[in-house]
Formats: C-alpha cells, structure tokens, sequence
C-alpha cells in the first residue's frame, strides 16, 4: 500500500501543532526495530542517523513505543539529562514529543513531532488531544494496510517530504519574487531540506562569486567547496533542527569574510548573506557565545571513552577535549567510602590539593537550597555561590567556579564528575546542557572503569592470597621468586609456586600451571598448591606427591589440566630428586659447567589419567648450584618453537657467584616485561649455599 495516507497525516499534523519537524516510524517484521518512514524538518543528513533504532535501545522514540507511552521533552537539557547519548548527536535547542502508533490493540510505530525551545514549546492540552488523535489515524492506516496483505515497508532510507505543495506559487509569483529579491543588497539563498540550492538571488551570485545555473540543484557545500567546513554544516543543521536563526562567518577564498545568517523554514533554510569588514570578522560562533565542543568533537570523545578501562584514562580523555574548549583549568572525579570522600582521578588539581581533600567526610548539599537536586547538574558561577549550597566544603587550589556532574549507574549514585575554573564563570544555556550531556557520557565510562578497577583489585587480592606471601628460612638454600600476571585483560591466573621446609636438611619446592585463565583456575591452584603441601609433610616420594595430586585432579575437574613440578632437595648430601607432570623442564647451573636442562622422564598432566604413576628422577646439587623452575609465559612467543625457547633460556642462563637471586630474577623478566606477556609468569630459583 502506498504511504501517501501517512504522509498527508503527518504534513497535517505538524502544521496544525505549530511544528517544524516531524517524523513517522514503522515496526519492521522482527519487531525489534523501528524504520523511519518519512521525515518533516529533519535535515535529511540527521534523519539518515536515525532511520532505523532498536526498540532496546535508550532513545526517546524507542522508550515510547516500548513502554506504549507518550516520551516529553521540554528542552535541550530534558533531552540531556533523560537521553545523554542522543543529546550528543542532537545538541540543538528543541522541544520533542514522542508516542507510540496503536491499533487494534498492537502497536505498529512511533510518531515524533518538534516545536522551537520556548514560550510555545510546553505540551498543552491541544497539543495532547491532537497526538493522540494522529497516532490513532496512522495506527489504522497501518493496520488496514497489513490485514489487506500490502503492509506499508519503509525503504532503505526515509522519505524527506516537501509540504510546500499543499500551497504552491505559480510560476508568475515566483520570478517576481525572484525579482523583489534581487533588489536588496544583500543576497539571498535557500536550501532544501537535503541542504541543495533551490534559489540564488543576483546579490548572494556576486557575493559568492558564483554562477547561479552551477548552483541549482546542487549541495551548497559541494557548490562552494570553500564552505564544506562541519562547523557550518552544524549552524545549518541547528537552524533547521531548533528552529531559529544561526550565524557564522565564512572566509571567501579570495580573503573577502561573508556573514551567514540561517533563517530556518518548512521545509529547508533561508541563507541571509552580507559582507563582512575585516575589523569586525566575529570569532566564535558568530554570536558572541564562547565556542562550546561540537558535535564532532562529541562523538570522537564518545569513542574514546569506549577504549577507557581506568578511571584515570577517563579523566584523561576527558580533559584532553573538554578543558581546552570549555576553558575549565581542573577535572576530577570523586567517589566516596564509609562516608569518606576520595580523588578516583583527577587532571589539573596539584598533589597537595588531593591529599589535603581526600579521605575528608561527604560533603553534603543544605537542604533547604532552592532548586538543588542531588542526581543533577548544578553549576555555581563563584566561590561564595557554591559555599551557600556547601558550606562544609574545602576550597582546593583556590578554585572559584564548578560545575557538578552526578554520575549515576543501575540507578545508584557512584560519583560526581568536577569541572572546576580559577576565576568567576558564567554557565550559559548551551554550557550547561553540553555539560549535562558529557556527565551522562562519563557516567558510562567511569561505570565501565570502576568495575574494572574492583574486578581487577579483587583478581590481584586473590591472586596474592593464593600464592606464598613469604619464602620460608632454610639454611643451606638461598630463594627468591616473582610472579607477573598477563597484560591484557584482567583474568586470574593459575600458575603457583610453593617452597615447603620437610625438616632441617630437607625442602621441597613445587611449580605449575593450572588450565584457564578464571576463578575456577584459582581455585583449582589453591587446592592442587595444598594437596601437595599436604602429601609432601607425610614422607611421600616424589611421584607419590604428584600421583596423589593428580587422583585430586580428576575428581574436582575433569575437564582441567595441570602441569607440575616437584621437587625434594637433600642439603646435607647434596642431591635432589623431581617427579615432573607435563611442565617445563627445570634448568640447573652448577659452577664450572654449562647449564643443563633437566627433562627426564615427563610425565602426563595432572587430571588427564587417575591410574598415571610419575617417575622419580635425581641429580647432584653441588654447593653454588642454581636451579630455575618457571612456566611457560616466560619463554612461550608466537612462532618460536618451544624446544628452542627452553634451549635458549639455557643458553643464557649463567647465574654470577656472589649474583642476589633476586636480581637475576629481574634479569629473566626483562625481556618479558619489554616484549609484553599473553600469559602469567611464575619464576622460582634456587641456591645450595654451604
């Protein structure tokens, strides 16, 4: 069926409300997505960002047509506050109102219509009546059409409509129109709603130094390539979109400045152009507002913030575009404990200025302060402004200016976003709602980093607990021993390390790693590290140790592996023996011979075979003997053969006399440190001392 019944419903509908935009949206077959049918007012660039929206997602259209309830916004700030991520693609000044299209019980769209901010932008009852009333006609154009079987399907891309031939001039009309324009000074040129030239008066061909027939018809920026600058495109777009005059000043390329006033219309925009004197070129916007982060810049930062794992690369990312444009000296985001308040991030305050504020109490709004709200915006132009509402509050750095961005999360308050400047500031309207957007951006950024930084924290917590905090005291056996967990992510590692005193002369020493890269890896490790703790203080051999861990193993995990080594070093007579279950061979240096790769006899992984029985093997340990037992994140790197990154640990394995083991445990890291690690790295070393 054909869509002129919407379109004559909707051309309605925005001239008999008093509106400039309108848009009707059509449930595809899934039901999960809403397809723009046609547009009113939109740029059509903007109604091509919104031609097709998910009903899951958080945008005003799908909240309406998901909870089947009318979506109004009163203004730029409304739009803000309720819908950030959307305030960021639409940062005009407007008024919206959104509802389902119903019928028949079900519901087949969404209709949007859009009124200029104002005296005029309130949802009187007239208003109300006449939405409803619309919804419920399209709702019956759209049911007709799919019980009749020719369901009304939206193409690829909206249809922008042109009401204008509800009341078209003839042809005499227009050229003496045409002509009155012509005699006016300045020039005169109108854009349609896709932003191509319709009409080029005598004056606006001169000033522009163009041919009008190379204009008709065409993109103005692709007309004059010298305007194609998105700082004009946006005073364009925000003529059309909020309904009032923009102006800004554009540079001929023969170094002449034109003044651009748009004068929005239904549909397209009305371009006013006049010469400017050098002298008096406006910076800015041209409107004595100070520049404020377009929509550009917007975007890119939300893209950013998508990378942030930390609350500090948010703070970062942040600052980096907002403080240079907003003029604000310091950000910073707090959060609070116990009713104490602390620093997450910051850019800007001095050290001394965070110590000196963290760890105070809350400080806490007087509640009799009109106009405050704790989960909104607040700006305060002046010290003793922002003292009025917080008289508790501590004066850092002495900042004199703030604006207060509350983040929020699952509808629990988790910080405030601070935006601070050295001297008196006056928060405009634009401010104020580009700041009320960006807290929403943050919001979502500084969840995403704060529950990194908590999973992270709790991952290295557990990872500490389950590894020895100390070595133990033997005499006749120096120690040391590192543990480096991977780089990227924030998994919990599984690979362990253990030294355990048998007796005077006696100790063993353990080493492996545990399939997996989660909780169930710790806690595997933790048990497999106790199991052998346990079976080696009852004078089991070494391959008793490792047969008793892994009938442990395939009872707890069958579906998990592990590598281990043991170990049982006799000081008094200076020998060792090891029992090894799939791990790496360990490495010995004896003083006066080149280093040996102990891999004899290897047996199976633990957990692979209850029945595996584990060959014991033995060597000397002269006095001044190191051995290396370390796991595979050592070593292992893409393309290099295991065998030969065992031998080439070997080869430069040489261990000084008098060297600390600690320092040669720095020295083995390094070049896994510098190259970037894809998996934990545990070390261990060993030395007969006399």
């Amino acid at each position: 069926m054909e869509p002129s019944g919407l379109d004559d419903l909707l051309i309605e509908a925005v001239f008999t409300a008093g509106a400039h935009i309108g848009s009707v949206y059509v449930l595809d077959g899934s039901r999960q997505v809403l397809q723009m049918e046609a547009s009113i007012g939109l740029p059509a660039t903007i109604a091509r960002s919104w031609a097709r929206v998910r009903t899951s997602d958080h945008a005003p259209i799908s909240v309406a047509v998901r909870q089947r309830r009318l979506v109004w916004l009163r203004d730029r700030v409304a739009l803000a506050r309720r819908f950030p991520a959307v305030a960021l693609a639409l940062p005009y000044h407007f008024a919206m109102a959104f509802s389902p299209i119903c019928s028949g019980g079900a519901v087949w769209g969404g209709f949007a219509l859009g009124w200029p901010t104002g005296a005029e932008s309130s949802l009187t009852q007239r208003r109300l009546r006449l939405i409803e009333d619309v919804c419920a006609r399209m709702g019956l154009v759209l049911r007709r059409a799919s019980e009749q079987g020719r369901p009304i399907v939206p193409g690829p891309l909206p249809r922008i409509l042109d009401q204008v031939h509800a009341v078209r001039p003839g042809q005499p009309a227009g050229l003496t129109a045409l002509a009155c324009l012509d005699c006016l000074p300045e020039g005169y040129c109108h854009l349609d709603a896709q932003a191509r030239v319709t009409l080029v008066t005598a004056p606006a061909a001169r000033l522009l130094d163009a041919d009008p027939a190379e204009m008709i018809g065409q993109r103005l920026c692709k007309a004059l390539p010298w305007l194609d600058d998105p700082l004009h495109e946006d005073h364009y777009r925000a003529a059309v979109v909020s309904h009032q005059v923009t102006r800004f000043t554009a540079r001929h390329p023969s170094g002449r400045h034109l003044s651009v006033e748009c004068h929005p219309g239904v549909p397209g925009v009305t371009l006013r152009i006049t010469p400017v004197a050098e002298r008096h070129a406006p910076a800015g916007d041209g409107q004595g507002n100070p520049p404020l982060i377009g929509l550009h810049e917007m975007l890119h930062l939300a893209t950013c913030l998508a990378q942030a794992v930390t609350a500090q690369d948010v703070v970062d990312l942040v600052a980096d575009h907002v403080l240079p444009v907003t003029g604000a000296q310091a950000l910073a985001i707090l959060s609070w404990e116990n009713g104490r308040m602390r620093v997450a991030a910051s850019r800007g305050y001095s050290q001394e200025g965070i110590e000196r504020f963290n760890g105070r109490p809350v400080v806490h709004a007087l509640p009799w302060v009109p106009g405050y709200q704790w989960d909104r915006p607040s700006f305060y132009g002046t010290w003793p402004e922002f003292r009025r509402t917080f008289p508790t509050a501590v004066r850092v750095d002495g900042m004199s200016a703030f604006a207060l961005l509350p983040l929020a999360a699952s509808g629990q308050s988790i910080g405030t976003c601070v935006l601070a400047y050295e001297r008196p500031h006056r928060f405009e309207d634009g401010e104020r709602a580009m700041f009320t957007a960006l807290g929403g951006l943050i919001a979502q950024a500084f969840e995403r980093a704060w529950l990194y930084d908590n999973k992270h924290q709790l991952a290295e917590s557990l990872q500490a607990r389950l590894l020895p905090s100390d070595l133990p005291e033997i005499p006749g056996l120096d120690l040391a021993a590192r543990y480096l967990p991977t780089t990227p992510g924030m998994d919990i590692g599984g690979d362990f390390y253990d030294v355990i005193r048998l007796d005077d002369t006696v100790a063993a020493a353990v080493i492996g790693d545990v399939q997996g890269h989660d909780m169930t890896a710790a806690a595997l490790m933790g048990q497999v590290r106790t199991a052998i703790r346990a079976t080696a203080t009852a004078a089991a051999s070494c391959g008793e140790v490792l047969s008793h861990a892994n009938r442990l193993m395939t009872e707890l995990a069958p579906d998990r592996f592990t590598s281990c080594l043991y170990l049982k070093l006799d000081l008094a007579a200076r020998t060792m023996c090891l029992a090894n279950a799939g791990h790496l061979p360990p490495l010995l240096s004896t003083p006066g011979a080149a280093t040996r790769i102990l891999d004899d006899h290897p047996g199976l992984l633990l957990g692979i075979d209850p029945d595996t029985e584990y060959v014991t093997a033995e060597a000397r340990l002269p006095p001044g003997s190191v051995l290396a037992l370390y796991t595979d994140g050592l070593i292992e790197q893409p393309g290099l053969d295991l065998g030969d990154a065992i031998s080439g640990l070997a080869a430069g394995f040489t261990p000084g006399r008098d060297q600390p083991l600690p320092e040669l445990a720095e020295s083995l890291l390094q070049p896994a440190v510098l190259g970037g690690r894809t998996d934990d790295t545990a070390i261990l070393l060993l030395r007969s001392t006399p």
